[in-house]
């Protein structure tokens, strides 16, 4: 399924580089007419509130808006009013597939753009709608006639929901027995614009602890679910110093994001519970859980002779470092530490990731990117595509032996 002719790739890219104007602060990096486009869909990609479980408007008009651009468009039921974007040219089964998401995180921030400083903000203006705007734009930007139409029918697009909840969009795609195989595959998400060569695996997990209430003036005859907690959590304290480690992740994370526990202050706590994110470096998730359970099995000991218990919960998302493909001349290379839908899609098929803007910038009240980098996106997601294109099909199971780390 690999492009055959990459002639025809070097004669479809260089008729949409005789569009480009030569550098300089005073003109932009697309033509006029490209980026005015690319401006306005971004635009109306933010303006449509899409925060996770709630991307049915943005996806209506983003369906809406691909098929009056010429693509085959299908809608993937993920959950009750909840679809995955999939367009496509005049064949289905397509060598490569760009995919972004479509959700945001909450709050909700209005769009804006600053013409004197050349920023565009509001909330997804960076994560991830200007990888969906850019991506789409790469492709429209391939003529529909002679050589350059065989090169946009040789690619899909892919823009799913609940990528920040957890990846169930991206899930759906991949169980999906309709689905068709890809050789590449390119996932946007913000990257400063360089090509990254893996991220973090991630272990999410819940620690609940239950205890007896009672009179905080007779502590005795109660069991205190806050003070096991804080038991367990000095021990994690501890044990998030020694966790495994690896030369190219560097350390592995634990962010205790959320603790809360008891009903009152003279009210002996009998419930407590903690949210644990952590970011592996190294290892498995079952090497770190084991690790946790080894290091908190006195505590729970004590809980239960006294009458309480400790119980770890380990149903979120979990997976190792992610190695991605960074085998493309002339992008800048990095590792990060967020989590992504790249693991979510399997395959054999060779994985990028790329994408304009800034992952600190992200999830706050001051997302924004500069509309330069908007533009280079547009530009950066077609050299990969024709580079991507002359690699040879990964072998199966290529690059699943195992990890090496320390402790």
């Amino acid at each position: 399924m690999l492009l055959q002719n990459l002639s025809l790739l070097a004669l479809a890219l260089g008729s949409y580089a005789a569009s480009v104007r030569p550098a300089s602060s005073e003109v932009t990096t697309l033509d006029a007419s490209t980026s005015k486009e690319l401006l306005a869909l971004h635009k109306k990609l933010v303006d449509i509130e899409s925060i996770s479980e709630n991307e049915l408007e943005v996806g209506i008009w983003l369906a809406s808006y691909l098929k009056d651009n010429g693509f085959t468009v299908e809608r993937q039921e993920v959950a009750k009013d909840r679809y995955n974007i999939l367009a496509y040219g005049s064949k289905r089964d397509t060598t490569i597939l760009l995919s972004s998401h479509i959700d945001t995180v909450p709050p909700y921030w209005p769009y804006y753009y600053n013409k004197t400083t050349d920023v565009i903000g509001g909330r997804g203006s960076v994560d991830a709608k200007a990888s969906v705007a850019a991506q789409i734009l790469a492709v429209m930007g391939l003529k529909e006639e002679g050589e350059a139409k065989f090169l946009r029918d040789d690619i899909s697009l892919l823009f799913v929901v609940g990528e920040e909840a957890g990846g169930e969009g991206m899930k759906a795609f991949s169980a999906w027995d309709k689905r068709p195989q890809y050789d590449i595959v390119i996932f946007g998400e913000p990257t400063e614009g360089k090509l990254v060569c893996g991220h973090k695996g991630i272990l999410g997990f819940e620690i609940h602890a239950t205890g007896k209430a009672a009179h905080s003036g007779y502590p005795w005859l109660g069991v205190s679910a806050n003070d096991i907690m804080a038991e367990t959590l000095a021990v994690l304290l501890e044990l998030r110093q020694h966790l495994p480690w690896s030369e190219k992740y560097g350390n592995t994370t634990m962010n205790f994001g959320r603790i809360q526990g008891g009903v009152a202050a003279n009210v002996v706590a009998e419930t407590s519970s903690a949210k644990i994110a952590t970011r592996l470096a190294a290892g498995t998730p079952k090497i770190i859980q084991g690790l946790i359970l080894n290091a908190t099995k006195e505590i729970k000991a004590r809980a239960q002779k006294d009458g309480g218990d400790l119980e770890f919960d380990w149903s979120g998302n979990g997976y190792p470092p992610v190695d991605i493909d960074c085998d493309i001349e002339g992008f800048e290379k990095l590792t990060v530490n967020y989590g992504t839908d790249v693991p979510n899609l399997e395959g054999d098929h060779r994985r990028y990731l790329y994408g304009p803007g800034n992952i600190f910038v992200a999830h706050s009240d001051h997302e924004a990117l500069k509309r330069t980098e908007l533009e280079q996106a547009v530009l950066d997601y077609r050299r990969l595509i024709l580079q991507a294109s002359k690699m040879e099909p990964k072998q199966q199971g290529a690059g699943k032996g195992s990890e090496q780390f320390e402790l």
